[in-house]
């Protein structure tokens, strides 16, 4: 398949399991520690098809992430939020940002994958 997938997570285990479960199903991913490493990952990896987010993140939050690609040409590339956050309102400021999905921690891999799956088909 060799679609790649932008995984952006604080934590390194979550950005593991989450790259673990992407490549099981054939994903290839890059990994970037939160959206500042992200954006300058993005600016490197041009044909990245989807970009799987976290939420609460140093520097860059997944919220003020979006916003940055939201401006970047990169815009219309899908985004799923990962989060602990499940806030109403939260969810509605990433969908109006554009976010496609919002999958909340501890994920089900399959789950995960269905999303990729219809995102990049």
């Amino acid at each position: 398949m060799d679609v790649k997938v932008l995984v952006i997570d604080d934590s390194q285990m979550v950005r593991r399991m989450v790259s673990n479960a992407l490549q099981g199903a054939g994903f290839a991913t890059v990994e970037a520690v939160d959206g500042v490493d992200a954006l300058s990952k993005l600016t490197d990896n041009g044909d990245t098809k989807l970009i799987v987010c976290d939420v609460n993140m140093p520097r860059m939050s997944g919220i003020e992430f979006l916003e940055a690609l939201r401006n970047d040409r990169k815009s219309e590339l899908p985004v799923v939020m990962l989060t602990t956050e499940g806030q109403p309102e939260l969810i509605q400021r990433a969908k109006s940002l554009g976010a496609k999905g919002w999958i909340v921690k501890p994920f089900k891999a399959d789950l995960l994958v269905a999303a990729a799956k219809k995102l990049t088909t």
